[in-house]
């Protein structure tokens, strides 16, 4: 198994989508299909936007086995008070300024859902939200 970490600091959109290129240049040596590659890279871009957007700081493990990419984005951001809600295509929390930056359209997490083969979110309000996501290569 390959781990790989990447720190994300919140608030910094010059810096989003770092973890998300340098986990394609990584799946890219291991000879993953190129259509699997381009999944795992919109949810990771995805969740790296929301750290960006919504939380203070966060950080994104990735799992390499020859089964699956498992992806864990981790934030100490304000949580999501309605999952459910948060699912839905184009409902975001996002604040006017981050839309003006062309971010926060609400398609974050139906994107990641769209683009994994499980996605579990775990959050809690005022503390920060998990999500892990697994797409199966193998």
């Amino acid at each position: 198994m390959i781990k790989l970490n990447y720190k994300i600091e919140g608030g910094n959109f010059s810096k989003a989508g770092y973890a998300s290129s340098q986990v394609k240049k990584n799946l890219k040596q291991f000879n993953i299909e190129s259509k699997l590659i381009k999944n795992i890279v919109v949810a990771l871009y995805e969740a790296e936007v929301n750290i960006v957007a919504h939380a203070d700081k966060g950080e994104i493990e990735v799992l390499i086995t020859p089964e699956a990419i498992t992806m864990i984005a981790r934030d100490s951001g304000p949580g999501i008070p309605d999952v459910e809600k948060a699912m839905q295509e184009g409902y975001s929390t996002a604040s006017a300024e981050v839309r003006q930056m062309g971010f926060g359209a609400g398609m974050g997490l139906p994107n990641i859902k769209k683009n994994v083969d499980e996605l579990v979110i775990d959050t809690e309000v005022g503390t920060g939200t998990t999500l892990k996501m697994i797409k199966n290569i193998g």
